[in-house]
């Protein structure tokens, strides 16, 4: 993804003033989330681990922000309209830390095309976890599963079409044709998503979510033969919520990498399908009109298909949110990760941060 630094980022919020008068009918919004946060256990071979939630060394702490977004929407008319999102996030480089800032989002919404439908082109959110990040709520403290194990990308660069399949809207579509990425387009093969989404009853979702991923075939040279290696991934959330009272939300998906190599001891693999699990059990509860209580457990094997490593992870995280505002929130917040030990006898420590995390919003 091509990035540029954060001198774009505020030269844009500097002509806000320009466009928010009324030229058309185009709003400027945003918002940032940051944390002082303390690296209070780190394993010491940490950076070199696949498939963690967390990096860093221990005793690492300071202040950061880990997320800005600056939107601006324009309506072209009653059928038309726009989104241009540019996200800001940080990156620790050799010496020091900087921004880096490139385009989130840049399509047009096609309202309407027929009855109850939208059609969308360009850089957009991809349909996998958009509604149980809603039910979540605290995208500041932590992504959904499929966001941080980056099993799907949350956004891509295609077309789309979503809307309702019944005049209630209790039963809703999402269709999408992408490239997979949000880079240029180098090679023949896309990616087809689909999700259902049913409200049997107010308040309560069930997401029914699948994707398949064309990849080009995969080579194995020592038996002279190629093999196709596409991958389909399978999702199903529930979700409730009482507005201002509570939410809760269970998410699980199953990933099959076909003919992957798959390695069952230190020097052995054999050719199989690669089948990762992941479950996701969240809630947050609103104690008072100030407070509310999150909490949240992931479990994740990105192989059980026999890899010898033993790479299952398990991630908590809990946190007191304070409502001080609408549009701001204070929460100081914990997230531990335990790792599955290796059969090789090496020991890996669990990694636990903690964070007061600051979430605002601009509109």
């Amino acid at each position: 993804m091509k990035k540029f630094i954060l001198m774009g980022f505020f030269c844009l919020i500097a002509v806000k003033p320009f466009f928010s008068q009324e030229v058309g009918e185009g709003k400027i919004s945003g918002y940032m989330f940051g944390d002082y946060f303390y690296n209070i256990l780190r394993d010491s071979t940490i950076n070199n681990l696949n498939n963690t939630g967390f990096s860093g060394i221990q005793d690492l702490q300071g202040f950061d922000f880990r997320r800005i977004y600056f939107t601006y929407d324009y309506s072209i008319s009653k059928q038309f309209s726009t989104r241009f999102r540019l996200e800001s996030q940080t990156l620790v480089a050799v010496d020091n830390t900087v921004f880096l800032t490139y385009i989130k989002d840049a399509y047009l919404n096609w309202k309407n095309i027929f009855k109850g439908s939208n059609f969308i082109f360009g850089i957009q959110p991809t349909p996998a976890f958009v509604v149980s990040e809603s039910y979540w709520g605290y995208r500041s403290l932590e992504r959904t599963i499929l966001d941080l194990r980056r099993v799907v990308s949350s956004r891509d660069l295609g077309v789309s079409l979503k809307g309702r399949l019944n005049s209630s809207g209790t039963v809703n579509y999402w269709l999408m044709y992408g490239n997979g990425s949000v880079l240029g387009e180098g090679d023949k093969f896309k990616r087809l998503y689909a999700h259902i989404d049913l409200e049997p009853v107010e308040d309560m979702s069930v997401t029914l979510y699948g994707d398949y991923r064309f990849k080009a075939n995969k080579e194995y040279t020592l038996i002279d033969e190629d093999f196709n290696n596409d991958a389909l991934t399978t999702d199903l959330f529930i979700g409730y919520q009482e507005k201002n009272n509570f939410s809760v939300g269970v998410e699980s998906f199953w990933q099959v990498t076909y003919n992957d190599a798959i390695q069952t001891t230190e020097t052995d693999y054999v050719i199989q399908n690669r089948n990762a699990l992941g479950i996701s059990l969240f809630g947050w509860y609103q104690i008072t009109d100030m407070l509310v209580g999150v909490g949240r457990y992931d479990y994740y094997d990105p192989n059980i298909s026999g890899d010898y490593r033993n790479d299952a992870r398990n991630l908590y995280i809990i946190g007191l949110s304070f409502i001080l505002n609408e549009k701001v929130t204070i929460t100081p917040n914990f997230l531990f990760e335990t790792y599955e030990q290796p059969e090789d006898g090496i020991t890996i420590d669990p990694s636990l941060t903690g964070r007061i995390t600051f979430y605002f919003e601009f509109l």
